[in-house]
C-alpha cells in the first residue's frame, strides 16, 4: 500500500465517527483552530515568503504571486473565516422532509455528510483553511493537494489546524495533506474512489479539465471566471464605471474580477471614454472590438480584440470590450463566451434587468452590483470550498449545504410488503 493510499484509506475510515461528531465538539475545534492560526503568526509567514521567494525565482507573474501571499490581515481574515463557521447553523442531521405514506410509513429525508472530500488547488493557502473549516463542519474528512508553490505554507497551516484536532480527540484523520508535488501522485490521489467520495479542483483552466477529464473520483467542477459586465443604454453611467472599476481592480487574481465589458451602442460614444479615464489610473489595457476601437482610437494602450479575447480570463490589468445593438445581443455574446460563473448588468431598466436575470446561464447573475460579491464569505456562507459552474449537486459559492447529501429514514409498525 503507498503512502497516498494509506493516507486515503484512514481518512476512509476515520469518516462515520467524524460524521456524527457533535456540534459542540466541532464548533469548539474550529475556534481553536481560529486561535491557532494566529498562535502560528510567525511560523506561517515565514513559511509563506520562502514560497514568495522561491515563486518570484521562477519568474511567476505578480497577479499570482498576490494569490500566494499571506500577511497579518489575510491570515486574520482565515481566523475570522473559522469562527464565523463555527456559529453558522450546523446543517448534519436536518430532516428536510417527512412524510406519512398510505400504508403508515413515515418517510423523512435527514442530511448527512458526504464522507471523504479531497481538493486539489493551486497556489492559495486560505483555501487550505476554508476546506478544513467548511469540510469539519459538515462531518467531512478532507484530503487537499495544493500547489507546490504553496507547499511550506500550507505544511505549517495544516499543522496549526491540526492541533485543535488532538485537543478535542478527533481523528487526525479529520484533515490531511498530500506533501508530494509530482504530477503522478496527482493522478493516483483522482483515481482514490474507493476511499474518496468527491473531489473538488479550484485553479486554473488547465487543472480543472484535468481533474474533469481523468478523475474516477466523482468531482465538482468550479470553473474559471471570464466575468461579464453589461452597460444597458438605460444604465446609470457613474455606477457603471464604479461597479467596473471594482470587479476589476479590487482585486485581479480572482475567479470573480470582472474581464469583459459590454456596452449599448446608444451610449458607447459617451461612457467608453468616461469608463477609459477611470481605468487609466490602474493601467487597464482595453482589448477592443472595432467599434469601441474607433472611438477610443486618440487613447493609449487599447489593442484590437482577437476571437481569443472574448473568452479569457486574464487574471490582469485587461478587459476586452464589445459594443452590440441591443440586449440580446448582448445576452447572447455574453452566455457564448462565458464561463457560467458571474455576469452583471448596470441598468435602470426593470424589464431589462429581468430579462438578463432570466437568460443569462451562470451560477451568480447581478443587476446593478460587482461581480466580486461571488464569494461564500459576502453570501453569508462563513467561506466558501469553490464556486461551482456547474448544475448537478452544487452551483455557485458554495457553503455547508453544498458539502453535504441525505439519507431517507423511514418508521414502520410492522409494515411488510405484499
Amino acid at each position: 500500500m503507498t503512502d497516498l493510499e494509506k493516507l486515503c484509506k484512514e481518512a476512509h475510515e476515520a469518516r462515520l465517527k467524524v460524521g456524527t461528531l457533535d456540534t459542540d465538539i466541532k464548533n469548539n475545534v474550529l475556534m481553536a483552530a481560529a486561535d491557532n492560526l494566529m498562535n502560528y503568526e510567525k511560523e506561517i509567514l515565514e513559511a509563506n515568503e520562502i514560497d514568495i521567494n522561491a515563486a518570484r525565482e521562477k519568474g511567476v507573474k505578480e497577479s499570482m504571486i498576490d494569490r500566494l501571499s499571506l500577511n497579518h490581515d489575510r491570515l486574520s481574515q482565515m481566523a475570522d473565516g473559522l469562527r464565523q463557521i463555527a456559529k453558522l447553523n450546523d446543517p448534519i442531521g436536518e430532516v428536510m422532509s417527512m412524510s406519512k405514506r398510505p400504508n403508515g410509513l413515515i418517510i423523512g429525508k435527514r442530511r448527512v455528510a458526504i464522507g471523504v472530500i479531497g481538493m486539489i488547488f493551486e497556489a492559495r493557502p486560505n483555501v487550505t483553511s476554508d476546506a478544513f473549516g467548511l469540510c469539519f463542519k459538515t462531518g467531512n474528512c478532507v484530503i487537499l493537494k495544493g500547489g507546490s508553490d504553496a507547499l511550506n505554507t500550507n505544511k505549517v497551516i495544516v499543522d496549526a489546524l491540526g492541533q485543535s484536532l488532538l485537543a478535542y480527540d478527533v481523528p487526525k484523520a479529520a484533515l490531511s495533506l498530500i506533501e508530494s508535488t509530482d504530477r503522478e501522485t496527482t493522478n493516483q490521489f483522482m483515481k482514490m474512489n474507493k476511499y474518496v467520495d468527491v473531489l473538488i479542483p479550484r485553479g486554473g483552466a488547465g487543472l480543472i479539465n484535468n481533474v474533469v477529464m481523468n478523475s474516477t473520483v466523482p468531482v465538482i467542477q468550479t470553473g474559471t471566471g471570464n466575468c461579464h459586465v453589461y452597460v444597458d443604454k438605460d444604465a446609470d453611467l457613474d455606477m457603471a464605471i464604479k461597479i467596473i472599476v471594482n470587479a476589476k481592480t479590487q482585486r485581479i487574481s480572482v475567479c470573480n474580477a470582472c474581464e469583459s465589458i459590454v456596452v449599448h451602442h446608444k451610449i458607447a460614444k459617451k461612457f467608453l471614454p468616461k469608463l477609459y479615464k477611470a481605468l487609466k489610473a490602474y493601467n487597464v489595457q482595453l482589448r477592443c472590438d472595432e467599434i469601441s476601437e474607433e472611438i477610443l482610437k486618440s487613447h493609449k494602450n487599447i489593442e484590437k480584440a482577437t476571437e481569443e479575447d472574448w473568452g479569457k480570463e486574464y487574471l490582469d490589468y485587461i478587459m476586452s470590450v464589445k459594443v452590440v445593438e441591443n440586449i440580446d445581443e448582448a445576452i447572447s455574446h455574453i452566455n457564448k463566451y462565458n464561463t457560467s460563473h458571474s455576469e452583471a448588468i448596470v441598468t435602470n431598466d426593470y424589464d431589462s434587468a429581468q430579462k438578463f436575470l432570466n437568460e443569462i446561464d451562470a451560477a451568480c447573475v447581478y443587476v446593478n452590483a460587482s461581480t466580486r460579491f461571488s464569494d461564500g464569505n459576502e453570501f453569508g456562507f462563513g467561506a466558501e470550498i469553490g464556486i461551482s459552474t456547474q448544475k448537478l449537486h452544487a452551483r455557485g459559492p458554495m457553503g455547508l449545504e453544498a458539502l453535504t447529501s441525505y439519507k431517507y429514514i423511514i418508521y414502520g409498525s410492522g409494515q411488510v410488503r405484499e
